[in-house]
């Protein structure tokens, strides 16, 4: 997704907290660790009033339905899993002058379901940009009467769209060689588009051939997505970065049938998976970079650059493959033709973009993967974003998209594509399959980001459309991992306690919406919060305050492998968590997820027994918020001894207030509650008790 700066500012707090925590383990903090004392049931009508309902965090029945052989109980697909299928065929030329495409897609589309299909939906993005579009629509007016910037460019007035010139069912002729192309009813509404079949396509099997021709005009700003740098930005041509650039088949599924949410262009997408063979016609001055592997380098790259490939490919350091000086040289680019055709092929993809320009300055190295494989990490980028000529980083490009993909694929599950792009231009930072579109600046923050999509959405194919979460938060909590262990650290800053408490009262304060919620169902202004930060905050909390690191790891790894290329939703995560580190996190899920509850935890009062602090102290402390989380406590002696004390989050599960013996031999100074601010207590005024 579009990287916003509240999002990027998000990122590099969890990073921090990532951090922050990992010092620690589970119910642990930093000092020596004791046991405690068996708690003491204590009856106070001195208590403090308190929100805090321990049925309602504990109750059970969060998951609202069994699981089915389609979905089992324990998180993984059930044995009569299904998905369908789509694999393209897909040629497109580029008339750079009228910033059109022009396109033919042969769709081959698998119907695995038990249901026949009469009729099949496909999502028609570009429609977005039409001025009578529901996207355009929704966007709000600033103080003036003008189209609030944040929505992404809408606002251009512009032959938008796209102009479907035929759709066509293509069948083979029986007894004879060849096929026939019939053309078929089709109805477009808004972002959508529904085809009617001439006979009902089969189940588990039935294939469908589809032929489309179409055209679109590419926007100047496209949502954030994808977009043009006009030569006022770009000295030495334009840069179309293209994406949502032929009709896409919408997700078929047993949770929902169809998936047809309109396209808005706040929330996301929602593929299906399958292989995609690309020819891209371009003029000959141009460089094309595309999701996939180039299979035609002989005809598109000089005998020098295709050299220089060879060299990049052994190589650990970037290799120049066209260099700034090049750029503007007719040498760098095949002569004698005023177009060329590139060829990509890409396979288990949910979809496909692609870059052009005369601009682009090129580099690339190895990227070394766990199993021994070898892909290949390109940058492509102008002068005017390369350190030497410019002010952006992306002479580091590739150093970056290397280190993140490496440390991913070690960390997850390998990097599944034969390279791995970065394409320089307006999109400020958005992915696709092996590619990705980032500004003219670049950094390893958007670079990071952008590629751990590759785990979320494109390998584990969540539906981001209504579960945002599921993508940009997960995607946000590796990125904490990867810029923590990933090039020495060099672009880790750590958390303040200041900056925690800060992000722990912005996350929980009141009227916010729960993550659990559809991202066109926010206010924007919350999109950084909700699908990003407190959802990898709350990751980073379940990874290092509650079930500890090695737990953790091998239920996410679990949850990773058991839905790669296949199409989760939260039950699914949820389950796979549960079943895979063998514990009931349900209280958590319903706090942090499904609604948006605080934590507010005081330290009330200490009590020797006896009256004497030889014999051991009581403490007592309070839960006056609606959410549990585990406790941790730091307790100071009056000679200058400190000692931790930790309790997992049942302490909660039948009390509002716990009170625990702590055996002291000497009095307490002090007793401080959350004292690194790892865990989300809004209110720090009452975490501190102290001697009188």
């Amino acid at each position: 997704m579009k990287l916003n700066i509240t999002a990027g500012l998000a990122l590099a707090f969890c990073a921090a907290l990532s951090t922050a925590n990992a010092q620690t383990t589970p119910a642990t903090g930093k000092g020596q660790q004791i046991s405690v004392g068996r708690a003491v049931e204590v009856t106070d009508p001195n208590a403090p009033p308190t929100k805090y309902d321990y049925h309602d965090t504990f109750k059970p029945f969060f998951y609202t339905k069994n699981g089915s052989e389609f979905r089992a109980a324990d998180g993984q697909p059930g044995p009569k899993y299904w998905q369908n299928r789509a694999d393209y065929q897909l040629n497109a030329t580029l008339h750079e002058d009228a910033n059109e495409i022009v396109g033919t897609e042969v769709l081959t589309y698998t119907n695995n379901s038990p249901q026949k299909l009469g009729f099949i939906w496909m999502q028609l993005d570009q429609n977005l940009f039409k001025q009578d579009s529901r996207g355009i629509a929704q966007v709000p007016l600033d103080a003036n009467g003008n189209p609030k910037s944040r929505n992404w460019g809408q606002g251009q007035v512009f032959d938008a769209g796209f102009k479907i010139k035929s759709i066509k069912v293509i069948s083979a002729i029986k007894g004879a060689k060849g096929t026939n192309e019939i053309d078929v009813k089709y109805l477009i509404n808004d972002t959508r588009m529904q085809v009617f079949l001439p006979k009902q396509l089969a189940a588990d099997g039935g294939q469908l051939k589809l032929k489309i021709e179409y055209s679109f005009v590419s926007p100047d700003y496209g949502s954030d997505r994808m977009g043009i740098i006009n030569t006022d930005q770009s000295k030495n041509g334009k840069i179309f970065q293209v994406a949502q650039w032929y009709p896409r088949m919408c997700v078929y599924d047993e949770v929902q049938g169809w998936n047809t949410l309109p396209y808005t262009g706040e929330s996301e997408f929602y593929l299906e998976y399958g292989d995609f063979d690309i020819n891209i016609t371009a003029p000959a001055k141009d460089i094309v970079v595309c999701s996939g592997e180039l299979l035609n380098p002989a005809e598109v790259y000089t005998p020098q650059q295709q050299k220089r490939w060879a060299e990049a490919a052994q190589s650990d350091k970037p290799v120049m493959i066209r260099t700034a000086d090049e750029v503007t040289s007719t040498s760098s680019r095949p002569a004698g033709k005023q177009e060329l055709t590139w060829h990509f092929k890409i396979n288990s993809a949910r979809d496909a973009s692609w870059g052009a320009s005369s601009a682009f300055i090129v580099d690339a190295a190895k990227i070394n993967l766990p199993s021994g494989k070898k892909c290949l990490a390109i940058s492509a980028y102008p002068v005017e974003s390369s350190a030497a000529y410019g002010k952006g980083q992306w002479s580091r490009g590739t150093e970056f998209i290397k280190a993140s993909i490496e440390y991913n694929s070690k960390k997850w599950f390998e990097f599944p594509y034969p390279n791995a792009t970065g394409v320089a231009g307006k999109a400020g930072g958005m992915e696709y399959p092996g590619l990705v579109f980032c500004s003219l600046n670049g950094g390893w923050g958007v670079t990071d980001h952008e590629f751990g999509h590759t785990w979320f959405p494109m390998i584990v194919g969540s539906n981001e459309r209504l579960y945002g979460w599921m993508d940009e938060g997960f995607n946000t909590f590796i990125n904490t991992l990867s810029t923590q262990n990933s090039l020495g650290g060099e672009f880790y800053k750590p958390a303040t306690a200041e900056g925690l408490l800060r992000n722990w009262k912005s996350w929980t304060r009141p009227g916010l919406e729960p993550i659990l919620s559809n991202p066109d169902n926010l206010k924007e202004i919350n999109n950084g919060t909700l699908l990003y930060s407190k959802p990898s905050a709350g990751l980073v909390m379940l990874r290092e305050q509650i079930l500890g690191p090695e737990r953790f790891d091998f239920a996410f790894k679990t949850y990773i492998n058991r839905w790669a290329f296949k199409h989760p939703t939260p039950d699914d995560f949820f389950r796979t968590m549960e079943n895979a580190a063998g514990e009931s996190l349900q209280w958590f899920w319903r706090g942090w997820f499904e609604n948006n509850w605080r934590l507010d935890v005081a330290v009330r009062d200490v009590k020797y027994i006896n009256s004497d602090a030889k014999q051991g102290a009581i403490i007592t402390i309070d839960n006056l918020e609606k959410m549990a989380m585990p406790v941790v406590l730091e307790i100071k002696t009056v000679s200058g001894k400190t000692e931790r004390v930790n309790f997992t989050g049942e302490i909660w599960e039948r009390n509002v207030s716990w009170s625990f013996r702590y055996p002291s031999n000497e009095e307490i100074e002090s007793v401080t509650y959350n004292p690194d601010s790892t865990l989300p207590d809004y209110n720090p005024s009452n975490n501190v008790w102290k001697k009188q």
